[in-house]
């Protein structure tokens, strides 16, 4: 028999070198903290709208969301043609480096950061520039700056940054912007926008029409809990959100996602309501973990990143024989998802044992 692991066909290397995306796994009788999910349902009247637009899924959707388009351009003040509609705002990342870079180009990010930004700038023979978090897990915006060449094409801004939870503030965002080519995309990833509650973040919002080479992006998956209908939306200057429509995947958005969004977007007060539930929760579980004795940065997405280095692992693995499924980055560390209310008190158990037993022998980063 062939080896199924090697093409039959000729296909370029650079992509068969790559990982794929590896989505969170679940525990059957556990919790899965893995994959920065809601744990509230869908918000109200969300249901019945998909149920209504699912009577015509034998016809195409309306790829351009007119009604979604509108409320987010009321929303934010700027015109229907500077607000764009994806499949997820990853989807929409994708299509700004398309749009941006080719082969030869470059594309400057911060890292750790988010797991598919290495692999957008390799789908258009682009050339990844990883730049190094600083030593507390935040971006490192002067030396994202001396990462320009003449061959940077993009350059994105990941806050809060994912896995770690760190912010960068208004100040620092605004002395980068101002620092950096006005003719060069920068690219401002707040995915978990809705979750800050420190009062220095960037605020995207804050900044639309400021500068012409800035794209927000945001998306309905975490704070709107509808990650499975893979809705996202960006912000920016026209011309920059037409190059990018150029590059999208034709009829991407379906009718049930763009009404589900739709609805949301009608009822801000229970979503804030979760919105600071999830932040409570968050902020009391990081409490308990540094009272444990983790060195973990404050968090301001969804999740908690412990930094466990060497023992990635073994921390992985401890959580999920008690249950509990998380994220490993090797040799980095863990990132968990805040979950239901009763994962919580359960996490916070099982990590002061593995806190324990990671003092005992060599430590890289997780303790204090």
């Amino acid at each position: 028999m062939s080896d199924s692991s090697i093409p039959p066909v000729k296909l370029r290397p650079e992509i068969l070198d790559l990982p794929p995306y590896r989505q969170g796994t679940s525990i059957e009788g556990g919790f899965k903290l893995s994959s920065n999910e809601n744990p509230f349902p869908p918000l109200p009247g969300v249901l019945e709208a998909v149920q209504q637009a699912s009577a015509s899924l034998n016809r195409y959707p309306n790829a351009a969301a007119p009604d979604l388009t509108a409320k987010l351009a009321e929303r934010f003040g700027v015109s229907a043609d500077e607000v764009i509609i994806g499949a997820g705002s990853v989807s929409l990342l994708v299509q700004l480096v398309q749009a941006a870079a080719g082969a030869g180009d470059e594309v400057v990010y911060s890292w750790r950061s988010f797991e598919a930004y290495p692999w957008m700038p390799t789908l258009t023979g682009a050339v990844s520039v990883k730049v190094p978090n600083t030593d507390d897990h935040r971006h490192d915006l002067p030396a994202m700056l001396d990462a320009i060449t003449e061959r940077t094409r993009l350059i994105i801004v990941c806050s809060p940054n994912n896995p770690t939870g760190t912010i960068v503030t208004q100040t620092e965002f605004e002395e980068f912007m101002d620092a950096v080519p006005s003719d060069l995309l920068v690219i401002l990833d707040e995915a978990y926008a809705e979750f800050v509650t420190d009062e220095d973040a960037v605020d995207g919002a804050a900044l639309l029409g400021h500068y012409p080479n800035l794209v927000v992006l945001r998306t309905f998956s975490k704070a709107y809990g509808l990650a499975g209908l893979r809705v996202g939306y960006g912000i920016g200057p026209a011309a920059i959100l037409q190059a990018a429509r150029t590059t999208a995947i034709p009829l991407g958005i379906t009718d049930q996602a763009q009404h589900a969004a739709v609805v949301s977007l009608g009822d801000d007060i229970q979503l804030n309501e979760r919105v600071v539930d999830i932040a409570q929760r968050r902020d009391a579980l990081w409490a308990a973990l540094i009272d444990q004795g983790w060195d973990a940065p404050k968090p301001q997405g969804n999740f908690i990143w412990l930094p466990t280095g060497e023992h990635t692992a073994h921390a992985a693995e401890v959580y999920a024989e008690n249950g509990i499924v998380v994220r490993a980055f090797h040799p980095e560390g863990v990132r968990i998802s805040i979950g239901e209310h009763e994962s919580v008190e359960k996490l916070i158990a099982v990590s002061s044992k593995l806190v324990a037993t990671l003092s005992d022998g060599p430590s890289t980063h997780p303790i204090a």
